[in-house]
């Protein structure tokens, strides 16, 4: 599709047939208060004249924001970093945190200036082209697919240790009907189940690390201060040379995946705006604090070489060492709020993403509706079979098929934060020269920094063909972002999407309207959905 012209602001577009809002579903203050042409009666997102719900409390924004930077792979997948890259681990985690608070800056300027369910596909979308909004979609919708798979499974796998003899498929069906039924419900209860998933997950953080501050400083009871025997007594801090380091990155890199979903949640929330912009502001110390810090703790609490790190996981191997009472079966705990929280999370994600491509044209009609409580239900149910079918592929298929699913997402978070900063380029500039008062939230440095994190991206990618494993990787997710892209070309066209949604940003994506783009609420045009 090619680029339109907006039409002027003082000219309402939407035509007299075009169902408006129902009453009582508050547009949000950005509809009014950030551009002229937010004026006049936005245009509804679904055939029912329903928009996206706005349950989400600030509360709520704020404590997925926190824990949503906490996943499994912080407490389990991390050893595998350490076993490789030693104490320069916590280099590895600084160096991949820098980027990825860039990138969550890029992001958060956007999403600050037009708040929408689809997050960065409609920022990719409005800044680069239709096709570049799809590609970035879809990809990311089957990132979060997939992962809902692989955390059910992980999950059912400490519920059998828990309870032998039960079966792994009963635990994984219980758990997917569980979040399906928790976000087919009001928007509210996912944010509800996140906002104590999250507490639990951040009060379990903040414990270990002032244990472990108290065992450095040598005044916890029954522990000596280690001092730096274990940074560098034990072939010192870069005991693997470079090799270890790039190793520990690639693993570091990863570990950061989920935290856009805050920047989509933010659309369904009372301030679309303002918690983008707290969350992105704080993203800096959550990184540095929960993922830099512990990796510090751990790396001088016990040795890199204790074989307790990779097979427990680091963190049961500190509690370990400290002599904490079942260590083990505390963080088993942990590690499954983590996982349910993700699965919750990634099944909240992928249906909005699901639903703001399709109220753009960009997928299969019948996901495009509403309940009354503004859910995408049909998108929510067909996210959730797509992961459950994955979990039967990796019963069925392990080493073929679901291996090929797990190898066609395993970059893919790469290719999204990619889309996110070649949009910001663009939209940045747009933003300076049309409406700077939407600039909440200012990506630092601009455009140098953006660029810096592109070239960072790209020496990643680069990075991922030393070792067989991301290799592979790299070739198969490479494989599914050229199909991709060469649908959405040949389907949408590559021109820029430059009129689309520069009206207010809100909540929600807009139903078709003839001829000219009204502003939707969630800050997409919208456009005839196509066959």
């Amino acid at each position: 599709m090619t680029s339109r012209t907006p039409p002027p602001a003082d000219t309402p577009t939407a035509p007299a047939d075009t169902p408006t809002a129902p009453a009582g579903k508050p547009t949000s203050p950005e509809a009014t208060a950030t551009s002229p042409a937010a004026v006049g009666a936005p245009a509804p997102p679904s055939p029912t004249g329903q928009a996206l719900g706005n349950g989400l409390k600030q509360r709520h924004l704020s404590m997925i924001a926190l824990g949503g930077v906490i996943g499994a792979g912080l407490f389990v997948g991390s050893g595998a970093g350490i076993a490789s890259a030693g104490p320069s681990v916590v280099l590895a985690y600084a160096l991949s945190g820098a980027l990825v608070m860039l990138v969550m800056r890029m992001l958060g300027e956007m999403s600050a200036a037009h708040p929408a369910s689809g997050s960065f596909s409609v920022h990719a979308e409005r800044a680069i082209g239709p096709w570049a909004g799809f590609t970035a979609g879809w990809m990311f919708w089957m990132l979060l697919c997939v992962g809902v798979a692989a955390e059910a499974i992980g999950a059912a796998s400490i519920m059998t240790g828990w309870f032998p003899g039960s079966p792994d498929w009963l635990w994984v069906a219980l758990f997917m009907v569980l979040f399906c039924a928790t976000n087919l419900s009001a928007v509210g209860n996912f944010g509800e189940f996140e906002f104590w998933f999250s507490a639990l997950k951040v009060t379990a953080i903040a414990a270990f690390l002032v244990l472990a501050v108290l065992a450095i400083a040598g005044v916890l009871p029954g522990s000596d201060a280690p001092g730096a025997r274990h940074l560098t007594g034990e072939g010192g801090f870069f005991p693997n040379g470079a090799d270890g380091l790039v190793t520990g990155l690639l693993a570091s890199v990863f570990a950061y995946g989920g935290l856009e979903t805050v920047t989509i949640a933010a659309a369904e929330s009372e301030h679309p705006a303002r918690g983008v912009a707290k969350a992105v502001r704080t993203a800096m110390w959550r990184i540095a604090v929960f993922y830099v810090g512990s990796m510090a703790v751990i790396v001088t609490l016990v040795s890199w070489r204790d074989p307790e790190v990779s097979a427990k996981g680091p963190y049961v191997a500190v509690l370990d060492s400290l002599g904490i009472p079942a260590a083990g079966q505390v963080m088993n705990v942990v590690i499954l709020a983590a996982l349910l929280s993700a699965m919750n999370a990634n099944i909240y994600g992928s249906s909005r993403m699901a639903y703001s491509l399709v109220a753009r044209g960009q997928g299969p009609r019948f996901l495009r509706r509403l309940s009354r409580g503004g859910v995408p239900r049909p998108a929510v149910v067909a996210s959730s079979a797509f992961g459950f079918l994955a979990v039967l592929l990796s019963y069925w298929w392990p080493d073929t098929v679901f291996s090929w699913l797990l190898n066609m997402v395993g970059a893919a978070v790469l290719v999204v934060w990619g889309f996110i900063a070649a949009a910001q380029l663009r939209t940045r500039r747009r933003l300076e020269r049309e409406a700077p008062e939407r600039l909440l939230v200012r990506m630092w440095g601009f455009p140098w920094l953006t660029w810096v994190a592109l070239a960072a991206m790209v020496a990643v990618l680069l990075l991922m063909l030393r070792e067989p494993d991301t290799r592979t990787q790299l070739y198969f997710t490479g494989g599914l972002a050229i199909v991709l892209s060469a649908v959405g070309m040949a389907r949408y066209g590559r021109g820029r999407g430059a009129a689309r949604g520069d009206g207010p940003g809100a909540r929600g994506e807009g139903e078709a309207v003839p001829a000219q783009a009204t502003p939707a609420r969630g800050g997409e045009e919208t456009r005839a959905p196509t066959d």
